[in-house]
């Protein structure tokens, strides 16, 4: 069994919201020829996607062919909409959560969902959270690793964790707007370099700003295999013992004491770093995760994993779907 927790999905039919509310980056699509698409951003050329990005009879052919049993759907973070006004975010996200539901109610044994909510707003992301967990059914919530550029580590953020503690929401974390991308637009260095960093950013500012502490039930996990952070562990637990007057304002406790505490996917696409996340962050901790049906994922879902010869098979069942299920809180698909 594999259960893939990160792979992304998009209505066939999006409505011209820029169009409607006179504003904005939202994303339409423009259905030009038969199974492509391009994506409309506001009122620009943003780039063109196959039907898999909303086929759900397409993607589970392809499940079938990577032997891939169960997807987790989440929207594509372009998809966040945060900078929306609070009313318009809710608004878009509803209708990606409603259309999440429907593909799932379609395919109960392939597809699990999780939402999206407009967290400009706390109050109407507390209130759409509600509804994906009691009324859509839904396990948990991608979000972004900042909002607005605000880390996640913000006060304004703590009802949120605390609503999703309460609710038994996971989340699943997904970089978007990475740090200093205006900056390095040449050679796809925003999602070369900067997805890891902002990863990173993600998860150290959750750990020093004591969000694990505060929320111990909280179940999350971040995507890419928590980008540069497990790399980078090491510098951060020695920039909290040398300096804890600038890192334990917040949190006096080790960061790397919340190794094992958190998810993260297997998305690394190299065996010794694989070998690596294993060893540190904790093989109860990691869960297979693709990014389809994008370029830069893992194209055969799992297969890293299934390689590993040092894995043994208890390992690999844990990473290929044991700990998905532990993280969204589930015991079957279905």
């Amino acid at each position: 069994m594999k259960i893939d927790i990160h792979t992304h999905i998009m209505p066939e039919h999006i409505p011209d919201w820029f169009k409607k509310f006179g504003y904005g980056d939202f994303i339409h699509l423009e259905h030009h020829k038969p199974c492509c698409a391009r994506m409309i951003k506001g009122d620009k050329f943003f780039r063109e996607v196959e039907h898999n990005c909303w086929d759900p009879g397409v993607r589970t052919k392809e499940m079938d062919m990577t032997e891939v049993s169960v997807q987790v759907l989440s929207t594509i973070p372009v998809l966040f909409n945060y900078w929306a006004k609070p009313e318009h975010g809710l608004e878009t996200s509803r209708f990606f959560n409603d259309h999440i539901a429907q593909c799932v109610n379609h395919h109960p044994e392939r597809f699990i969902g999780i939402g999206t909510v407009p967290l400009q707003d706390i109050e109407l992301s507390i209130k759409e959270m509600e509804r994906c967990v009691k009324e859509l059914k839904m396990p948990g919530l991608e979000i972004g690793s900042n909002i607005n550029n605000k880390n996640l580590s913000d006060p304004m953020f703590h009802p949120f964790w605390q609503a999703a503690e309460e609710l038994g929401c996971c989340i699943f974390v997904h970089p978007w707007e990475m740090m200093g991308e205006n900056d390095m637009t040449k050679y796809w260095l925003p999602w070369l370099v900067g997805m890891p960093a902002e990863t990173a950013r993600a998860i150290s500012s959750m750990i020093f700003a004591g969000i694990f502490e505060k929320y111990p039930k909280l179940r999350v996990a971040f995507a890419h295999g928590g980008g540069s952070f497990p790399f980078t562990i090491g510098r951060i637990e020695h920039g909290f013992n040398v300096r804890p007057d600038l890192c334990a304002v917040d949190n006096d406790v080790n960061p790397r004491d919340y190794l094992g505490k958190f998810w993260i996917d297997s998305l690394v696409h190299d065996p010794k770093a694989l070998q690596y996340i294993t060893d540190v962050m904790d093989e109860n901790k990691i869960c297979l995760g693709s990014d389809y049906p994008f370029p830069l994922g893992e194209h055969h879902p799992g297969r890293l994993i299934e390689s590993m010869e040092g894995f043994s098979a208890l390992t690999k069942e844990k990473l290929l779907y044991r700990n998905a299920l532990d993280w969204m809180g589930i015991n079957q698909v279905g």
